[in-house]
């Protein structure tokens, strides 16, 4: 499957993981929680699934992003070690988190060039979630704010979420293509309100943005490089 870029008014890209790397931090920040929250763990309690249960359980209260899985992290390692976890381990999960907040934004392979050659064929726009303030860093810091004609950050990724920026844009949904690295965020939303998708895989995906079945079919690709000339350019 292909497509033409003239069939598209606006070209929207997810920003986590498509453009630059973040699943990274956090799959390290989880491996250092384990190491220093599991010896104060019962046997028998996964360490791992404990702090995928509190995170799922803030969701609706903390939203996404560093701010909301420090507070994760330090509430499952109360909960996991039945409180008996000391301040020294609590003090070295918030300084994780502070780290992950200020650490450099680093972009993945390709992007600048891909964003220059699409964004010179039409209007592309930026559609992330996450915490404003990180996010709003990450963006500005990135040295590819230049390219977006707009910039959405959002608290969650959803059919009627996307309808309103579609909305506010003022683009059909057969005149939009997202693209993105999770299938539950960036694809399965898009779709559903009759638009356009791409798949780009990240070598990591957040458990909680996994997708373990869906009947609807998308284009895949191996690199965000392929782009272009999966669209014609």
């Amino acid at each position: 499957m292909t497509a033409r870029i003239d069939q598209f008014d606006v070209v929207a890209f997810d920003a986590d993981d498509t453009l630059w790397q973040s699943e990274d931090s956090f799959h390290h920040a989880e491996q250092r929680f384990a190491e220093l929250v599991g010896p104060y763990v019962p046997v028998g309690v996964d360490i791992d699934e404990s702090l995928r249960g509190v995170e799922r359980a803030d969701l609706s209260v903390s939203g996404y992003g560093v701010k909301a899985f420090t507070i994760s992290m330090i509430k499952a390692a109360i909960v996991a070690s039945n409180r008996t976890v000391p301040i020294e381990v609590i003090e070295e999960l918030v300084e994780i988190g502070q780290h992950m907040l200020t650490e450099p934004v680093h972009v993945l392979p390709h992007v600048p060039e891909v964003l220059e050659v699409v964004g010179a064929a039409t209007p592309i726009v930026l559609i992330t979630k996450g915490d404003l303030v990180h996010q709003t860093r990450k963006v500005t810091t990135s040295g590819l704010e230049h390219h977006f004609a707009e910039i959405e950050i959002l608290l969650e990724k959803d059919p009627p979420t996307y309808a309103k920026i579609l909305k506010r844009l003022g683009v059909e949904p057969e005149r939009f293509l997202m693209v993105g690295n999770s299938v539950k965020s960036d694809i399965l939303p898009v779709l559903a309100l009759g638009a356009f998708a791409v798949h780009v895989p990240y070598h990591l995906t957040w458990s909680l943005e996994q997708v373990d079945r869906h009947e609807e079919e998308f284009a895949e690709l191996a690199s965000i490089a392929e782009l272009p000339a999966w669209l014609g350019l």
